[in-house]
């Protein structure tokens, strides 16, 4: 690749010197010398240890506009799967997948007509909800044409049955056939009430996939999301971005989950005519959800909709190299982060490429680095270490979907998952955040890992929003895989929390999701991305080299699943005590 010149000056001052210790250089081992003796791609000299300089070359090849925005099924998406390939195999790693480099995941590819209309009929009165303006609907059932015709609309609260918790939004009402509207996030989190759920931190139940899939087992027609920018933590543009163009599934005979016919989302503001029309308030209903014994509410109103989609089918890949240990190669250590984003958006006005640098070029790059430094490491780890790029994750998490249920490496083998989603450019902090904090003992080997960096951990700024459930690893976590999922820290060296949670607002408000999510070699500060990768380098480190088989920790729902895989790391009962 061609390095810009701007980028150049800003490698020239960021550059950590090549060395050859087991460990990567530290954020202090800073050098003006750009190595020309380690292999070349392009005219970048990659150099064995993490660095600041081979970071940015990567993100900015994969986030240049050549690359298309990575859309899966794309040009770009081959353009993208070639440079990882190329980039393990100059690396020195095996191919992951026996021979392969790859591991197909075949995939059904839909593109919903923006002409499609949401007519809602309350008495004689009827609202016309456009597409991407009102409303965004899509379907997975395969079909090129779904009709929902006069489907009577039920509002089903939040949309949650959760029998543990004594919970069920769809009490005593039979949805078959029907439209269900729902609350997005849980039923905590508008009353701030901590006793709810989890009060204003997410848990799966309010993440948007899991409400279409129990709407889908109840047999709904169709289900509706009512979009609030605090409860979905991303404003509509989001939305409307996210649904517009092709969106992809599996197969049915790769995911035989129920499926709805119709699913998507409409606007606060089309809720609120809805509601207003039928004789409802829609604030006080969702103080009604937001208690317990919360029964649904029938709307005297239907729902209609012909939409018309184009479908193929198509196939996508994950991307895989492989380190193999050198005394226990059955066991593996695997890094993970998703190549995939927004791709082209043909027809949109203006700069159409959602280039995805942030979001998730960081991350591919994040896991080059660490290959990177383990392949040169003095030692060579006893366990395998796999790198694993998948696709389809801003479809709903479907390449690391299809790898849990196609393994290479056995579950029950794969000692821990650690995966990287979206670094932030915004310099060193004091703390690194660890997305879902509490749940696994992976934690505590990074504690010890940032300790080493004087920093701390941190659990995310805001729980609300449920990033634990929006990344690949939460597959393998359901699995029973103790997964850590890390990001960047927000208590900055330069400016402090305030500095790091306004940044974290700016990407959020004004590039997340957006064709502005691109490699800004002025702005972007790659010294805490440096460090934060020299944490996972660590603690990766001590799991392919001590033993050691992380769980989950008490009282996690998925430690039943580990302990179950892996009956034999489970400590036997302690001997009775004499009478």
């Amino acid at each position: 690749m061609r390095t810009s010149p701007l980028l150049l000056a800003m490698l020239l001052c960021a550059c950590a010197p090549s060395g050859s210790g087991q460990t990567p250089a530290t954020a202090s081992d800073v050098s003006a010398t750009v190595h020309t003796s380690a292999p070349v791609a392009g005219d970048h000299a990659f150099q064995p240890d993490i660095t600041a300089a081979d970071f940015a070359a990567h993100v900015e090849q994969l986030a240049s506009d050549a690359f298309g925005g990575r859309g899966p099924g794309s040009a770009g998406e081959q353009k993208t799967i070639e440079y990882i390939k190329q980039q393990f195999a100059r690396i020195g790693l095996q191919p992951g997948n026996g021979e392969s480099w790859v591991q197909t995941v075949p995939m059904l590819r839909t593109t919903a007509h923006p002409d499609a209309v949401l007519h809602l009929k309350i008495g004689e009165t009827r609202q016309d909800l456009a597409f991407g303006t009102d409303m965004v609907v899509g379907t997975r059932t395969g079909q090129t044409r779904v009709d929902i015709v006069d489907s009577p609309l039920v509002f089903v609260g939040y949309g949650v049955d959760a029998p543990e918790r004594g919970w069920n939004d769809y009490a005593g009402v039979d949805v078959k056939g029907k439209t269900v509207v729902m609350l997005v996030n849980d039923p905590g989190f508008h009353t701030h009430d901590p006793r709810l759920f989890d009060g204003e931190r997410m848990t799966y139940y309010g993440r948007w996939t899991y409400k279409f899939e129990e709407a889908a087992r109840k047999g709904a027609a169709a289900a509706l999301i009512i979009h609030d920018t605090p409860g979905a933590s991303y404003g509509w543009e989001v939305v409307r971005n996210s649904w517009s163009g092709p969106q992809y599934d599996l197969r049915v005979e790769d995911d035989p989950a129920p499926r709805l016919p119709i699913q998507g989302w409409i606007t606060g503001e089309a809720a609120e005519a809805l509601f207003k029309a039928a004789g409802l308030n829609l604030a006080q209903l969702r103080a009604a959800a937001s208690r317990p014994g919360f029964r649904p509410v029938a709307l005297p109103a239907t729902a209609s909709v012909r939409l018309d989609s184009t479908v193929s089918t198509a196939e996508s890949h994950n991307v895989l190299g492989l380190l193999p240990g050198s005394q226990a190669p059955d066991e593996a250590i695997l890094y993970m982060a998703h190549w995939d984003h927004l791709g082209t958006h043909e027809g949109e006005p203006g700069d159409n490429i959602y280039n995805g640098a942030v979001d998730n070029a960081t991350g591919v790059a994040g896991i080059l680095e660490l290959a990177e430094a383990f392949r040169h490491a003095k030692t060579p780890p006893k366990r395998s270490i796999l790198f694993l790029a998948v696709t389809l994750e801003e479809s709903g998490l479907l390449g690391s979907k299809y790898y849990v249920t196609h393994p290479v490496i056995p579950l029950a083998k794969t000692v821990a998952v650690m995966n990287i989603d979206a670094l932030a450019p915004i310099g060193r902090a004091r703390d690194i955040t660890v997305v879902g904090k509490g749940n696994s003992e992976l934690e505590d080997l990074l504690a010890q890992a940032v300790r080493a960096q004087g920093r701390r951990l941190s659990e995310e700024s805001n729980p609300a929003a449920g990033y634990y459930f929006r990344s690949d690893h939460f597959n393998f976590a359901k699995a029973g895989v103790p997964a850590l999922y890390i990001d960047s820290g927000e208590d900055l060296r330069e400016g402090g929390r305030a500095a790091g949670e306004a940044a974290t607002r700016d990407y959020t408000t004004h590039r997340y999701h957006t064709p502005a999510d691109q490699f800004d070699p002025a702005t972007w500060k790659l010294d805490g991305i440096v460090e934060d990768l020299q944490a996972l380098y660590t603690v990766g480190d001590q799991l392919a080299n001590n033993g050691q088989w992380p769980n989950w920790r008490p009282g996690n729902p998925f430690k039943a699943a580990r302990d179950a895989m892996r009956p034999q790391a489970v400590p036997p009962p302690a001997p009775a005590k004499p009478r």
